[in-house]
């Protein structure tokens, strides 16, 4: 199983074995706590509950302290699932570091992207606006008529126009590996992931290879 529970750091650059500068986003991966393995015959999937993140207990409810301590671990702020393909040699309270991946993996990485707030259509969806003559004082960033005529006479829904941008989950595909720290819980990947620095991030085996 290659999945791993990160932060992301920030970014700085890197030179490619092409000899050109590329941006490269470095994320904290680990260490993950193996907190739970579920079993297909049991709960109908396989799949294996990752823990990251170190916190006081007072942090957590006695319902998540109790299921971390069954396995002797520390309170962990972040619990997600990986699914499994197969059976791997995975149990429980086993942990997990930056050498789950190699220099050269394909990866791809999940997480939340930044919010925007209320934003218009020149900026959300790259819409050109008004013409700047002929009497258009306030039309400039205006996203212009939407609807139809007489039929239908209204404007259909998922239609695009002004509202919330970013705060979604999002999944950046196929970013190469360049850097693996295990010492330091290092990884860092070619290109942007999803996020603000310091936002939560999950690291997987890429699907699209």
């Amino acid at each position: 199983m290659k999945g791993l529970i990160g932060k992301k750091l920030g970014m700085t650059q890197s030179f490619g074995e092409d000899g050109v500068v590329r941006g490269v986003t470095l994320i904290e991966a680990g260490p993950c706590y193996v907190t739970q393995i579920r079993q297909a015959e049991k709960e109908g999937y396989a799949s294996v509950q990752l823990g990251f993140g170190e916190v006081k207990p007072r942090r957590l409810t006695g319902g998540q302290l109790g299921h971390l301590q069954r396995n002797k671990l520390p309170p962990l702020r972040h619990v997600r699932e990986f699914r499994l393909q197969s059976d791997e040699p995975l149990s429980e309270g086993q942990v997990l570091r930056a050498n789950v991946f190699q220099i050269g993996d394909w990866v791809d990485v999940t997480g939340v992207s930044k919010g925007k707030g209320y934003q218009g259509g020149v900026k959300r969806y790259h819409f050109r606006g008004g013409p700047k003559t002929h009497g258009q004082s306030d039309r400039t960033r205006a996203p212009g008529s939407s609807g139809a005529t007489t039929t239908p006479g209204r404007v259909y829904k998922g239609t695009r126009r002004p509202g919330q941008m970013g705060n979604v989950r999002v999944s950046q595909q196929n970013l190469q590996v360049v850097l693996v720290d295990t010492e330091r819980n290092l990884i860092g990947v070619f290109g942007s992931v999803p996020g603000p620095a310091g936002s939560l991030v999950l690291i997987k085996e890429a699907r699209k290879q």
